[in-house]
């Protein structure tokens, strides 16, 4: 089956049914119509400039063009991680925490698939490292952020509890550790949803994609069975790193709870 190209009109089309959203929400004033516009246009403008990046980059495979966009990928995932969070780590531990947990876990984990499950030769062709990668990124980023914020806002709501068990002599692991399951359980939800409901409720964006492109349907569900236990993967070790490093950040060498490390809440 050939690919139906699309044309600007028919984009033109389907951004008038976005306008008349936004339309309707000032009518109904729900106070979200500007910012539904400002959504739609910064995706045209990202997506239209990653195709023609991603046009030059499969043109020419070069190592270094590939690393240098990753490495851009994984910095903006790293500040969205450090802006959704209420109370955040103060200086760069706000940032480094949510970018070295989806460095440690998305790309380790884009490498074992390239190398060992898909083979592909070489390892860095760009038509397999970064879709897998942007989707393992966007994926692990929306857990770890969560994890992180459930981590850090029930710390400072239950801090009385947490000081009256490091008073009774417990560890600080200890005195964490309900919050800490609660965060990693949290992080995790979106993927579990997502694989539950996978086939059944939603058919996922990159089997669409594929069957949409041409391929055989059975093909397209194994490559979006491997990108969900991929994605499942990443959330989980990049939120266990997150939490780890975040929840020992909380406590100093001497055992005490450390909240003056985290920013005031932004409300």
């Amino acid at each position: 089956m050939d690919l139906v190209l699309l044309s600007p009109l028919d984009l033109g089309i389907a951004a008038a049914l976005v306008c008349l959203l936004a339309g309707l929400s000032w009518m109904l004033r729900l106070g979200i119509g500007r910012q539904l516009l400002i959504a739609a246009a910064r995706s045209t403008v990202q997506l239209m400039i990653l195709g023609m990046i991603l046009k030059t980059l499969f043109a020419q495979t070069s190592l270094w063009l590939i690393a240098a966009m990753t490495f851009v990928m994984l910095a903006v995932a790293g500040y969205e991680v450090m802006a959704r969070q209420q109370r955040r780590f103060r200086g760069g531990w706000g940032y480094a925490l949510g970018t070295s947990s989806m460095f440690l876990s998305s790309f380790t984990i884009t490498l074992l698939a390239l190398i060992v499950i898909i083979q592909v030769k070489p390892w860095y062709q760009p038509q397999y490292l970064i879709p897998l990668l942007g989707m393992l990124l966007g994926n692990t980023m929306s857990g770890i952020a969560i994890a992180l914020d459930n981590l850090t806002r029930n710390t400072w709501e239950q801090r009385h509890a947490i000081e009256a068990r490091l008073m009774l002599g417990h560890e600080w692991q200890q005195a964490i550790a309900g919050i800490r399951r609660d965060a990693l359980r949290s992080g995790l939800i979106p993927i579990i949803n997502a694989m539950t409901t996978a086939g059944i409720v939603s058919l996922p964006g990159m089997m669409t994609g594929q069957i949409l492109g041409g391929s055989p349907p059975l093909e397209a569900a194994k490559y979006q069975l491997l990108i969900l236990f991929l994605i499942a993967a990443g959330s989980g070790l990049g939120s266990l790193t997150a939490i780890w490093a975040g929840s020992r950040r909380l406590f100093d060498e001497r055992q005490r709870l450390r909240l003056d490390r985290l920013s005031a809440s932004k409300r």
